[in-house]
């Protein structure tokens, strides 16, 4: 009798705990910019955005830090509301787009503040180089989308503040400012076949210093100034 009881006790609890299992998400490209703020010559804070990110997150509301996060960001979809401008920041004593032509965020764990609120860490690559940052998060809905397919999305509002020269970019630093502000709007659609990215294998070392620069080679539009 005993034995049976045990047996009928995990058969209920095997739902709950199905149920209980973080989602994993799909990043809505459509829905997710990346919006950053650089000093520019003192005068004022140029705005610009790359649209485009794809990636994938396993959420759990009620357990943030089992939450994972793997982000690509496309570098050449930078935009800064002029063509030049977008060409100068994306040319090699800059971003490098050519060479490195996106962004990659993977995090390393997570550090909830309450509810709908979390501090994401996790190791930020840009123009080859690797360094911890951390993304201040905020929970704004999960919910089921109000238009068709009417999926399950989430939706996350994050905040982070970094030095361009700690990745290598370092160019015009008489015109640009060092410390980058950055604001990223996200959605998420949930999706069972998104894959878990703590099964993703790592691409890029932590620490891999940026590839040296010539002094003569010949950079694109020299005569546009960021």
């Amino acid at each position: 009798m005993l034995k049976r009881l045990t047996l009928s006790l995990l058969l209920a609890a095997t739902p709950l705990l199905a149920i209980a299992a973080p989602d994993s998400y799909r990043l809505d490209p459509v829905h997710t910019r990346v919006l950053f703020a650089v000093e520019h010559a003192g005068f004022s804070h140029a705005l610009g955005t790359v649209s485009g990110s794809e990636g994938v997150l396993v959420f759990d509301p009620d357990d943030w830090r089992s939450a994972r996060l793997e982000v690509s960001v496309p570098i050449q979809r930078l935009d800064l509301g002029d063509a030049k401008w977008n060409t100068a920041t994306l040319a090699r004593n800059l971003l490098d787009g050519e060479r490195f032509p996106e962004a990659r965020f993977v995090s390393t764990r997570v550090e909830p503040i309450d509810p709908n609120h979390a501090n994401v860490i996790g190791q930020l690559t840009v123009r080859g180089v690797t360094r911890e940052v951390t993304l201040a998060v905020t929970l704004n809905a999960l919910k089921r989308h109000p238009l068709p397919p009417f999926r399950r999305t989430a939706g996350f509002s994050a905040t982070a503040t970094l030095s361009r020269s700690a990745f290598g970019v370092d160019g015009w630093a008489s015109m640009i400012g060092d410390e980058v502000q950055l604001r990223i709007e996200a959605e998420a659609v949930r999706d069972r076949n998104a894959g878990d990215p703590a099964d993703a294998t790592p691409t890029d070392a932590p620490g891999t210093p940026a590839p040296s620069v010539d002094s003569d080679t010949p950079q694109p539009v020299q005569e546009t100034t960021p």
